[in-house]
């Protein structure tokens, strides 16, 4: 389990076909203080440390999971929003985030809004009904608020701001147009709609 808040970027330093793709990502984390076994969430993607020395770990991607993340995701030089899973005491600072991606969504436009970047998402139309505004949403495994919501003929579209730290703090710094994001929609929203379900 996670929060959302991102405590260090990564980059793709090697990647291996072995069934699965062996992918080694360098890191700033004391991996000293990591085990074998440990989770840790790669722009949103729950993976598992099978391996480790220092300034890198490395992690197995199935094809499963590959079939469901964004397209490069997974490509040597790819830099990641890393975070490590949240121990019990500590403090929550985003929104409870399973690392679980429900969906690709795609960058459709990003604004200079004051001292922040707008950024204009296209989802698809499956999950449109997980987006509300002043909701929660995890976008690359990044803990951010649904500003608006908009239903268009050509499909669902929210905007989220994002400050200068956050921009410095994650990949959404260089984050572009045409770009494809990880999206995990808020847990909630999720059991609401099963929910729903069975009370009809």
């Amino acid at each position: 389990m996670f929060t959302g808040i991102i405590t260090d970027i990564g980059t793709i330093s090697s990647v291996e076909a072995r069934g699965d793709l062996r992918v080694v990502i360098d890191t700033s984390y004391d991996m000293g203080g990591v085990a074998i076994g440990a989770s840790i969430a790669c722009s949103g993607v729950c993976l598992t440390v099978v391996d480790k020395a220092a300034g890198q770990f490395s992690v197995d991607v199935s094809g499963e999971t590959r079939s469901r993340t964004a397209a490069g995701q997974w490509q040597v030089g790819r830099r990641l929003n890393l975070e490590r899973a949240l121990k019990v005491g500590d403090e929550l600072g985003g929104h409870i985030v399973t690392g679980h991606v429900d969906c690709i969504g795609q960058i459709l436009s990003r604004e200079t809004v004051g001292g922040s970047t707008r950024f204009e998402i296209g989802v698809p139309a499956d999950f449109a009904a997980f987006v509300a505004a002043k909701g929660s949403i995890a976008l690359d495994g990044v803990s951010l608020t649904v500003n608006t919501v908009a239903d268009r003929p050509e499909g669902t579209v929210f905007t989220v701001n994002i400050i200068p730290h956050t921009a410095d703090w994650t990949t959404f710094g260089a984050a572009q147009a045409g770009d494809a994001v990880n999206i995990e929609i808020d847990t909630l929203a999720r059991y609401l709609a099963r929910m729903r379900e069975f009370a009809n």
